[in-house]
């Protein structure tokens, strides 16, 4: 298989940090990709037409894209146990991503505002409300989720682990840490496993 990345992508390591606990990186190559809202990697057109990543070409040729599409796939392959659940199960888990992921994708708004828009162009209004959704989501995981994510590895898992990896990453004046002890103490265990380190962007 071959994944269109970028190391510093949160959605990428969604991705990886899905493969690595079922025991499939190994058979994924990787192939560097450069995209921005603004200049796409022509490269990753073919294979998906918004020029995003991530992308995935299967051992049959297959292109598959998002990274929430990606990950189901990946979970359906031979390997450890997988991580997105059925039955009941598999609602909470489905949801806890969407939060991670939203949480991301007002990341992203808030970092293409502050570094790739020109100056004299930016919007302060739109980047507070882009703040704002980060911050509720955030209270959120630390008075509703905590039992999930102390619970069983799933998707949801992963994909908050990860979007709180793009804080640090990225925002890492936001303190988010200081109002959410059992967020911060969670992710701090977490971000030690080894598919956590593995992935980490530098």
């Amino acid at each position: 298989m071959q994944l269109f990345f970028a190391a510093a992508s949160p959605y990428v390591r969604k991705v990886l940090v899905l493969a690595h606990e079922r025991g499939l990186a190994d058979s994924i190559t990787l192939v560097p990709a450069a995209t921005s809202p603004v200049k796409r990697d022509e490269a990753i057109v073919p294979h998906n037409p918004l020029g995003k990543i991530p992308a995935l070409v299967t051992d049959d040729g297959m292109a598959l894209f998002d990274s929430r599409v990606i990950c189901e796939y990946l979970d359906t392959l031979p390997g450890g146990p997988t991580l997105i659940p059925a039955g009941e199960a598999r609602w909470p888990a489905l949801t806890l991503q969407a939060l991670a992921d939203g949480l991301l994708d007002a990341a992203l708004l808030a970092r293409y505002e502050t570094f790739l828009r020109p100056e004299p162009l930016r919007w302060p209004d739109w980047l507070d409300g882009q703040l704002l959704k980060i911050n509720t989501a955030l209270d959120q995981l630390e008075a509703r989720w905590m039992p999930h994510l102390g619970g069983p590895l799933d998707i949801g898992v992963v994909a908050t682990a990860c979007a709180l990896g793009y804080l640090d990453f990225r925002f890492a004046d936001m303190g988010w840490r200081a109002s959410r002890p059992a967020l911060a103490g969670w992710y701090a265990a977490f971000a030690e496993r080894p598919s956590m380190r593995a992935t980490a962007p530098g």
